[in-house]
């Protein structure tokens, strides 16, 4: 049986559904439904079982899955950049994905886990290297511990490890993520609430909305999770991005043209949606402060070298497909 922790969340969800189309059923869902609305994520998957994340963890640590399980997809993790209780992040974070490592490795099954971006912090080189790492708050630390785990064990595994350090990925199924969904979320929603979507003022030396991010598509995240899954004999910590940053500028043209093409409205150039008050600009937040990734760009050298040669998709391909599938699910299109 496959496990997919944090099975109702936003890439769990995606990669339960990715299974299915291989015709993989066999799979216990692993999530903290306290959020009830989750449960939509995976109306249209077939799993096996659901089990509650705490439930999960009282039968990993009894024994009572040993001898059962196939693999396990470690998605769940409190992913609030925002959240300030150090100890719960850690608990959530870095100790639960220690024991189901360890667990995996008694079992000798392979465990993929979800890293994050978030370990780089302001740095400008974002190789998965140790001199380049300095995580800006706790969930980026909490991260970054485990994988210093991985690498002290690296040459000592009984199963393969992967862990993949997500970039800025946005797509369907996120929309119980609230204020930490993706740019691409909010902005559309904002554009159908009131016309015009909103953007922060530079900072760190950036115009207006010209800070940069690696926002990768989560179909292509789940591509990359299905590639470690496929080859077994690949073990590491592996950039999850697309290795070409793009604007926030980037995302809100792509996101207001798909949204007024759905209207039978002309498409606008950033100036143009600027200087007719589309797209505004707010200030930046003080809570944000020296705690901001103002350019992200995957260093994709040790991902291509494990075997992964597919494209990925553009902001302008990912962005508007996603804005697409939301206008559709809306009634807009």
């Amino acid at each position: 049986m496959y496990v997919v922790t944090g099975a109702a969340g936003f890439i769990g969800s995606n990669l339960v559904k990715a299974l299915n189309e291989r015709g993989i059923t066999n799979i216990l869902a692993v999530d903290n439904l306290t959020k009830g609305d989750k449960y939509r994520n995976l109306v249209d998957c077939e799993i096996a079982d659901f089990l509650d994340k705490e439930d999960f963890i009282q039968l990993v640590a009894e024994g009572e899955l040993d001898g059962q399980l196939t693999m396990i997809f470690h998605q769940g993790a409190c992913s609030d950049t925002m959240e300030h209780n150090g100890r719960y992040m850690m608990e959530n974070n870095y100790r639960y994905t220690l024991n189901l490592f360890e667990f995996c490795q008694r079992e000798e099954i392979p465990f993929i886990y979800a890293s994050s971006a978030a370990v780089y912090g302001a740095t400008e080189v974002f190789r998965e290297e140790r001199e380049f790492e300095g995580p800006l708050n706790v969930y980026g630390y909490s991260k970054f511990l485990f994988d210093q785990i991985i690498r002290q064990r690296i040459d000592t595994l009984t199963a393969p490890v992967v862990g993949l350090r997500y970039f800025n990925v946005y797509g369907p199924r996120e929309q119980h993520k609230g204020r930490m969904a993706s740019v691409a979320y909010h902005l559309y929603n904002q554009y159908w609430e009131n016309g015009k979507i909103k953007l922060f003022e530079g900072c760190d030396g950036y115009a207006n909305g010209s800070q940069m991010r690696d926002f990768i598509s989560v179909e292509d995240v789940v591509k990359v999770n299905l590639h470690f899954m496929d080859h077994p004999e690949v073990a590491g910590i592996f950039n999850c991005g697309t290795g070409r940053a793009q604007s926030f500028n980037d995302v809100a043209v792509t996101v207001a043209n798909t949204c007024r093409h759905a209207e039978g409205k002309s498409i606008l150039s950033l100036e143009e949606l600027v200087k007719e008050g589309i797209l505004e600009y707010i200030t930046f937040p003080d809570a944000l402060k020296g705690k901001y990734q103002s350019f992200t760009e995957a260093d994709t050298v040790l991902l291509r070298e494990a075997g992964y040669e597919d494209d990925f998709l553009t902001v302008q391909e990912g962005t508007s497909r996603y804005v697409e599938s939301r206008l559709k699910a809306d009634g807009k299109a």
